[in-house]
């Protein structure tokens, strides 16, 4: 199965009422984790990339790694930019054949977010890329992006009007919800995913997955949640499970890489598939 773009998994998502995992992968391990378990659940994935992780690899590096792992995954597959607020970045990003991005203007007042989203929808457009827009920032740092400050919500009437004007295919709203680890239960306005998808008919992406109960993921994808983001969860699992092996390790001494590198991967393969099988996405796959 070929790179999908994104509006094919999401619109489907949306149509069935289920959430497509969207795993922010950290390396090569991770990128092959996710596909292993995206495939033993016959499930669509979305492998998100932060601009961090691109800086670190360069763009080139990473497309080449993530094109060769992808290249005989039976399953659909989208290749996703998250939270850029550098346009170069995103330019970059799309001529080097990412499929979606998420154009992360919070930070900039409406009239200016929706005047260069719209420009980044165009540009898109040129590659037969998709574009997810947000104009709340997340509760939360996440890859050295964001703020700990609580997220300024706008109105209904001005998030519909910035949907339709840009013509995003995918859309962040902000419900309460927060990146990284919450310090106590968030309080979701859900009501607000239903709202937004009754007025756009687009689908929602969900941020600050990590630390919501069961019930609630199933909730908020019933309401159009169909793009469900996995971010610290993964990075918590990968070291943590790096760090149960480096302890037996350093106590017998005894230092074997490709151990390190199994327990890694069994960890990471197990967590997605959690992730999917919640989310709805196992069987989905076409």
């Amino acid at each position: 199965m070929p790179v999908v773009s994104m509006k094919d998994l999401l619109d489907r998502a949306l149509a069935e009422r289920y959430g497509v995992a969207a795993f922010n992968i950290v390396n090569d391990l991770t990128i092959e984790a996710v596909l292993a378990a995206a495939v033993a659940e016959h499930a669509p994935v979305i492998l998100q990339t932060s601009v961090k992780t691109v800086r670190m690899y360069g763009r080139l590096q990473l497309y080449g790694i993530v094109r060769a792992l992808v290249r005989d995954v039976g399953v659909p597959v989208t290749l996703h930019l998250d939270h850029c607020p550098d346009r170069a970045v995103i330019s970059d990003c799309l001529r080097g054949g990412w499929n979606s991005v998420l154009f992360d203007a919070h930070e900039l007042d409406v009239a200016e977010n929706l005047r260069q989203t719209t420009e980044v929808v165009a540009e898109a457009r040129r590659t037969g890329a998709h574009v997810e827009g947000e104009i709340e920032g997340i509760q939360g740092v996440e890859d050295d992006v964001g703020s700990d400050d609580a997220a300024v919500v706008q109105s209904l009437e001005v998030a519909v009007d910035f949907i339709r004007r840009t013509g995003v295919d995918c859309f962040a709203p902000a419900i309460g919800n927060a990146h990284g680890q919450y310090r106590q239960a968030p309080v979701l306005n859900a009501q607000r995913v239903s709202d937004l998808v009754a007025a756009t008919g687009i689908p929602m992406a969900l941020h600050g997955g990590t630390g919501l109960s069961d019930d609630q993921f199933t909730d908020l994808i019933a309401r159009g949640c169909a793009k469900v983001n996995i971010s610290t969860a993964l990075k918590e699992t990968y070291l943590k499970a790096g760090l149960e092996v480096l302890r037996d390790a350093g106590e017998r001494d005894r230092w074997d890489p490709p151990a390190l590198f199994r327990h890694q991967r069994a960890a990471v393969v197990d967590m997605a598939r959690h992730h999917i099988r919640l989310f709805g996405g196992s069987g989905r796959a076409w």
